[in-house]
């Protein structure tokens, strides 16, 4: 089984808690991603995924909405030397799509439900003769 530093994504779209909402989802839409981490200094303290853009759009945001407002706080985070496998049963039994990559205390990664998918479908895609 592939380690979760063989398969995270290590370019990371972080921001602050106080960064506007509508900023932090037109990041989200450049760069192509589903979450970005919330740090404090060097300190994770939330991941901010699509689905709390749609909590916030339901609840009614205002133009002056933060990141912070809406993120997903104390996330459960995962170290780059455990396995695939057990991301994946992070995620499944924690009911999200993202998790991050801590490292000593450090961020360094995030992975992806997507990315768990590929790392599957690449180990069991047939193989030329």
């Amino acid at each position: 089984m592939q380690r979760v530093s063989d398969i995270m994504a290590g370019d990371l779209l972080t921001v602050e808690g106080n960064v506007p909402l509508e900023d932090a989802v037109r990041s989200m839409n450049d760069r192509r991603v589903g979450a970005v981490l919330v740090l404090e200094g060097d300190r994770l303290v939330g991941v901010f995924t699509e689905r709390d853009v749609l909590r916030a759009v339901a609840a009614g945001l205002t133009s002056d909405s933060v990141v912070g407002e809406w993120m997903t706080r104390g996330p459960e985070t995962i170290e780059p030397d455990d396995t695939a496998e057990h991301a994946a049963v992070l995620m499944i039994h924690g009911g999200f799509r993202h998790l991050p990559v801590v490292d000593a205390g450090k961020v360094v990664g995030i992975l992806s439900i997507r990315d768990l998918m590929r790392s599957v479908l690449d180990d069991a895609a047939p193989r030329g003769v």
